[in-house]
């Protein structure tokens, strides 16, 4: 198969690191790991799946466009948070690639003591190129965010639900619960552990899994804008139904932007 979506986010991830000694950040680890951080963010992620539960022989990619901005409606402070992923499945003639469909959240973030949350709409647009690489679905949810900031670093975790609402007639209903525990370690130079292996179930059909990682991160500046770049293997520790991914490489590279919500 094609492998484009994880050569390129490799690629990406080892150029960016080798440029740490341009401009290397003592702290900062917490906000550049933080989703709810009210800065413009772009990311670039992607999924590797050497290895599908009860599919001998084949492998998947999820290349993940995803970003963050911030804005005020309604005189409330708000993240807009988007993912479009571009997705490399396994067909009975080979592999198929195209884009997915877009995911869209709306997520209000508040303060409770020394905990930071957020709660708001989710919504998907069935835009997939191809059949294979979306649901053909309007699916509409919400998102709940929980953070805990440490000295030493993050504990989270980020809870998602989506139904379908519209769509197409012959495709069937989704219904997906993803559970992520979001759990960060900083180091000395910028430096830092990770696990957030996203927990998926499936409730119209057999597709859960539950993956743990444990990857190493760093950050730093260039100029006033902090980029993140990580590498993440996972392993799936429960599976239920074929296809799902047995173990994945998770790596990425996240750019904020100085401007911040006002």
């Amino acid at each position: 198969m094609k492998r484009a979506g994880f050569t390129l986010a490799a690629l990406l991830l080892a150029a960016s690191w080798g440029q740490a000694a341009l401009a290397q950040s003592e702290s900062g680890q917490n906000d550049a790991n933080n989703p709810l951080t009210p800065k413009i963010t772009f990311n670039i992620h992607d999924y590797y799946v050497p290895k599908l539960t009860d599919v001998p022989d084949e492998d998947a990619n999820q290349l993940l466009f995803r970003g963050l901005i911030p804005h005020k409606t309604f005189g409330r402070g708000q993240l807009l948070r988007f993912t479009l992923p571009l997705v490399t499945t396994p067909t009975a003639s080979g592999h198929a690639t195209a884009f997915g469909d877009l995911t869209l959240m709306d997520i209000i973030p508040f303060k409770s003591g020394k905990m930071e949350l957020g709660v708001g709409p989710l919504l998907v647009a069935p835009i997939a190129g191809k059949h294979v690489t979306g649901s053909g679905k309007w699916q509409a949810g919400a998102v709940g965010l929980l953070i805990a900031p440490q000295k030493w670093g993050l504990i989270g975790s980020l809870l998602t639900y989506q139904h379908s609402f519209a769509g197409d007639d012959d495709r069937p209903e989704t219904s997906l619960m993803t559970f992520q525990p979001l759990l960060i370690y900083n180091l000395p130079k910028g430096f830092y552990m990770r696990s957030t292996g996203t927990w998926t179930f499936d409730l119209e059909k057999a597709g859960d899994y539950i993956p743990l990682g444990l990857g190493v991160g760093k950050v730093w500046q260039v100029g006033k804008t902090t980029i993140n770049g990580f590498v993440e293997p996972q392993y799936s520790v429960w599976t239920n139904g074929a296809g799902t991914p047995q173990w994945q490489i998770f790596v990425g590279l996240n750019f904020q932007f100085a401007l911040a919500a006002k």
